[in-house]
This record gives structure tokens, C-alpha cells and sequence, in this order.
């Protein structure tokens, strides 16, 4: 088994060409996958139509866009990063964000920002409606049967029916389930509040070590997939550990974490993926550490099981003529 590798993109506005650059230098690496950071209400276009303006240029790597839970309805969630799995042919993800920023309720207006144990419980629900309406539609729903006229077989569209504190959803969703069937959901995990709060299949988390990471792993339920937050070459850090070195010292830094903690991978805080498709990786491979995945899918990616449809009839449930 080798470790995964994930990069961090950030910026406060929109250049095509430089975002279609930093996406392809890790699509070429063969880094597993992108986030891209959302400040909400940002002028220009959101992480999830980034990540969809760079999709066709790109082959290989997840592409997996911030967006908040806290001021977006999950209908129109589920919808915009079902179109991304499609666009991208199955290499989309979603890192789940909330936000009791008083200046993001304030764009809105539609009401003052919340307690985090609220807001926390709000995207547990909202992940809920999106996963159900990714499942709505069952792989094989469309039909295009020009004898009878018909485009969908409508007994393979299911409501799904969500009626809770927060949201309340008919369904089902106006797009097909993704390749996928689940695109992958993250999320950032400073503690047990949010890994324990949210069904996420990635959780980024933020240690101080590796002895720490080991402790952090130890809490979490074996199925989730963990990356290590680390900030590398006098990035930003947020609350991620940080790295000044060379791309050896930073191999031997990942290499030591990998070995003692268990995590399944890093994602790296830069501010050029060059920072470390340059050194580091090539590196990394040189001690057999990182090999690039011929898997097609993100979900493949990651080794993670296939998402099955909560909804499809069990062969059990098949009437018998």
C-alpha cells in the first residue's frame, strides 16, 4: 500500500488560466485529489464551478470544491456536484464546510449565524438530503425507449422524502445519479465534534505530529479515509502543522508521519503545487512510498467500497412472475 497524496488550492479571485495550471501540475503528479477553497460570497465564480471549469482538462485527479452547508440549500448541492461527477467522469467530491461568520448570514440576511453545535447538526442533515437525492435515481432510469416515447423509467425515480429540524425535501433530484452513484464527501476535522457530527468519507485533519496523528487515527472509525494537514513553504497555515524545509527533509517528515500514525495520506497547504511536484514527489517515488493510482474514479482512488443505491430493490424485493 503507498500513501496518498491530496493539495490544497486557495486564492481570493478567479484566473482561469492560473487555477487550469495548478490542476494539471497535480493531475500530471498523479496526486489523488484537489480541494478548492471557498470564502463565501467571493467575487467571482464559486469552488464547485472551479472545479468544473478545469474537470475536461483534466484526466486523473479528484476534484473535490468547499462549499458550505450553512447558507446553500443541499437541493441545489447534490445537483451542482452531480453535474461536476458527470463532467468529470467521476472524480468528484464535495469537502463540507459550515460557517458562523456574522459577515457571510449578513450577504443573505436571511437570519444571524448560529451556535457551531447548530450549525454542525444543519450539515448533517443537509449531507443526509444530498446523499438520498444522489441516490433518487437509480443507475439504469433512463431508458430512451423510442418505441413506447419514453425517456425515463419513472418506477426507477424515487422521493426521497427527508422531512427534518432543517430542511424538508420531496425529491427526487432533476439530475441522473452520478457516476459514482456517491460522489466522495469530505470534511475538515479539527476534533471529535465534526468526525462524529458528519457522514463523511475523508476526513482532513489537523495534528501537531505524528504522535498526535496516531491518537487522532485511534478515535476515528477504520472505514474513514485521513489525511494529514500540512503546510508547506510559508503557506498560510490555518490550524495545520507547518513545514519549512527541503523536499527531502519534507519526505522524511511524511515518511515518519505515515509510518507511525496510520493516516492514509497528507494533503499539502501551498501556495504553488509546483512547491512540491518539483521535489517532493518525484522523491517520494524514489523511495516507493507514492505511486500514481491507474484508477479511473476518485472513489477508486481512495479504495473506497462501492456506493450502493439505498433505494434500488434488493433481489429479494423482485416480485417472481
Amino acid at each position: 500500500m503507498t500513501l496518498q497524496l491530496a493539495v490544497a488550492l486557495a486564492g481570493d479571485s478567479f484566473d482561469a488560466d492560473h487555477w487550469i495550471r495548478q490542476v494539471r501540475l497535480a493531475d500530471e503528479a498523479g496526486l489523488d485529489l484537489v480541494t478548492f477553497e471557498e470564502a463565501f460570497g467571493r467575487h467571482g465564480p464559486d469552488a464547485v464551478q472551479v472545479a468544473a471549469r478545469v474537470a475536461p482538462l483534466t484526466r486523473h485527479v479528484g476534484l473535490v470544491p468547499v462549499a458550505t452547508t450553512t447558507h446553500t440549500e443541499p437541493f441545489h448541492l447534490s445537483t451542482a456536484l452531480a453535474t461536476l461527477d458527470w463532467v468529470s467522469r467521476g472524480r468528484a467530491g464535495w469537502q463540507v464546510r459550515i460557517s458562523a461568520d456574522p459577515a457571510e448570514a449578513a450577504l443573505l440576511g436571511r437570519r444571524g449565524p448560529l451556535p457551531v453545535e447548530d450549525l454542525l447538526a444543519e450539515a448533517g442533515d443537509a449531507i443526509e438530503v444530498v446523499r438520498r437525492l444522489w441516490d433518487s435515481w437509480e443507475d439504469d432510469a433512463i431508458i430512451k425507449d423510442v418505441a413506447t416515447g419514453r425517456y425515463i423509467d419513472r418506477a426507477k425515480l424515487h422521493y426521497i422524502d427527508f422531512a427534518g429540524e432543517h430542511f424538508s425535501v420531496k425529491g427526487p433530484s432533476i439530475v441522473p445519479r452520478p457516476p459514482q452513484g456517491q460522489p466522495v464527501v469530505a470534511a475538515l476535522a479539527h476534533g471529535p465534534q465534526v468526525w462524529e457530527a458528519l457522514d463523511a468519507d475523508v476526513l482532513f485533519v489537523t495534528p501537531a505530529d505524528a504522535d498526535d496523528a496516531a491518537r487522532i487515527v485511534s478515535r476515528i472509525v477504520p472505514e474513514k479515509k485521513i489525511f494529514a494537514d500540512l503546510a508547506v513553504g510559508g503557506h498560510v497555515p490555518g490550524d495545520a502543522a507547518t513545514f519549512n524545509g527541503t523536499p527531502d527533509q519534507l519526505a522524511d517528515l511524511v515518511q515518519s508521519w505515515w509510518t507511525v500514525s496510520g493516516v492514509d495520506g497528507f494533503r499539502l497547504r501551498v501556495s504553488d503545487v509546483a512547491d512540491i511536484t518539483e521535489g517532493l514527489v518525484p522523491e517520494l517515488r524514489r523511495r516507493g512510498l507514492f505511486q500514481p493510482s491507474a484508477r479511473t474514479t476518485l472513489r477508486e482512488r481512495l479504495g473506497l467500497p462501492v456506493a450502493v443505491n439505498r433505494y434500488a430493490a434488493r433481489p429479494e424485493e423482485i416480485p417472481v412472475a
